[in-house]
């Protein structure tokens, strides 16, 4: 697919993790007071609440037009949480260590 066909998906998706995830994540460990949850365990909570968004995947109408779309969408949100939970989401790195320090 071409950038100018992709480009609104990929910023909803550099911002989504961290903006939905990370944020129910903090409220959630906050209101469980667990202050020190490991990454792995924040993580994992920032998956969780990532793919309630899952349903976003099947937004478009299963029409011909939108084939190719659905499967970047569906490609790129499995992919952001693959990202999530190996670490390689910097925002998310930064959203725990902000969690860590200020709680």
């Amino acid at each position: 697919m071409r950038e100018d066909q992709t480009f609104e998906i990929t910023r909803a998706y550099d911002l989504l993790p961290h903006v939905v995830g990370a944020s129910w994540a903090s409220i959630w460990f906050r209101m469980n007071k667990i202050y020190r949850p490991s990454k792995e365990a924040f993580r994992e909570k920032v998956a969780e609440y990532f793919k309630m968004l899952e349903p976003l995947t099947n937004a478009f109408p299963p029409e011909e037009q939108f084939k190719d779309m659905i499967a970047y969408v569906k490609e790129k949100h499995a992919d952001e949480i693959r990202r999530i939970l190996t670490g390689n989401n910097s925002e998310i790195e930064k959203r725990y260590k902000r969690y860590i320090d200020y709680g």
